[in-house]
C-alpha cells in the first residue's frame, strides 16, 4: 500500500480505542487504560444483533463506567436497526457523541435534534456498501462522519482499501463548505492503514484489536499522534 502525496487536514489526529476489543471482564479496567495513556476518547460500539449479526453492549454499560470515574469522551456508535428510539436512553447514560447509521429508515434530522437537544454531539455513519452521497444532505447538522473501513458487526477484520475515495469525497464537501466535522475511520486500523486514511483526510481513528493486543500501547498511541 502507498501513500498518496502528504496533505493537511483541519483537525489535529485523535486515537478512540474501542472497548469491544477490551476485557469484558474488566471493562472499566480498559477504560482506565485509555486514561492512563494521556488519550481522551473511548469508542464504545452499541451493537443489536439485528442492524449488525452480534450484540455488544447497551446504555447501563456506559452509566456504569461513568459510575466507575470515567471522565473519558464517550465516542458512542449506535449500530441499531431503530437507533432514534435509544438516544434518550445513551444520552442519560453519559454519551458525549452519539453516531447514528444512514443505513435504517427513520427521521434522521429528528434524531440529530433529539441528540443535540441533550447536550451531545452528533455524528452520522455509513458501511463500505453505502455511497458517500447518502450522508450528504447531512453534513450540516453533524460534527463527525464515520467510514465504515470493514463492513461493522465484529472485531479484528481486514481494513478495506477500497473505502479511501469515500473518505476523500467527505474531505473534499468539508473543505469545500468549510464545515467544522471530524471524519472517522473504523475497521482493520493500525498505523499504516491510519496514515492512508489520514491521507485523503482522516483525523480520528478507531482501534480497537489493534490498540489492545498492543504490546506497548504508550508507543502505539505515540504513533497516531504523529500522523
Amino acid at each position: 500500500m502507498s501513500l498518496e502525496p502528504e496533505r493537511q487536514t483541519l483537525n489535529p489526529p485523535i486515537l478512540a480505542p474501542s472497548l469491544l476489543a477490551g476485557d469484558h471482564g474488566a471493562l472499566a479496567e480498559s477504560a482506565a487504560a485509555v486514561s492512563r495513556l494521556g488519550l481522551k476518547w473511548l469508542h464504545l460500539d452499541m451493537m443489536d444483533g439485528h442492524f449488525v449479526p452480534n450484540l455488544s453492549f447497551g446504555p447501563e454499560t456506559l452509566a456504569a463506567l461513568r459510575r466507575h470515574g470515567s471522565t473519558l469522551f464517550f465516542d458512542t456508535h449506535l449500530m441499531l436497526s431503530e437507533p432514534h428510539l435509544f438516544v434518550d436512553a445513551f444520552a442519560k447514560a453519559g454519551a458525549s457523541r452519539i453516531t447514528i447509521h444512514i443505513e435504517p429508515a427513520f427521521d434522521h434530522a429528528a434524531a440529530f435534534r433529539a441528540i443535540r437537544a441533550h447536550g451531545c454531539r452528533a455524528g452520522i455513519a455509513l458501511n463500505p456498501g453505502t455511497p458517500a452521497a447518502a450522508i450528504e444532505p447531512f453534513l450540516g447538522e453533524v460534527d463527525l462522519v464515520l467510514v465504515m473501513t470493514v463492513q461493522p458487526g465484529f472485531g479484528g477484520q481486514s481494513f478495506r482499501e477500497d473505502m479511501l475515495p469515500k473518505i476523500a469525497q467527505v474531505d473534499r464537501w468539508r473543505s469545500e463548505r468549510g464545515l467544522d466535522l471530524r471524519i472517522e475511520v473504523d475497521g482493520g486500523i493500525e498505523h499504516d492503514t491510519a496514515a492512508l486514511c489520514r491521507s485523503r483526510g482522516a483525523d480520528t481513528f478507531v482501534a480497537g484489536t489493534s490498540f489492545f493486543a498492543a504490546k506497548d500501547k504508550a508507543a502505539f498511541a505515540a504513533g497516531f499522534a504523529a500522523l
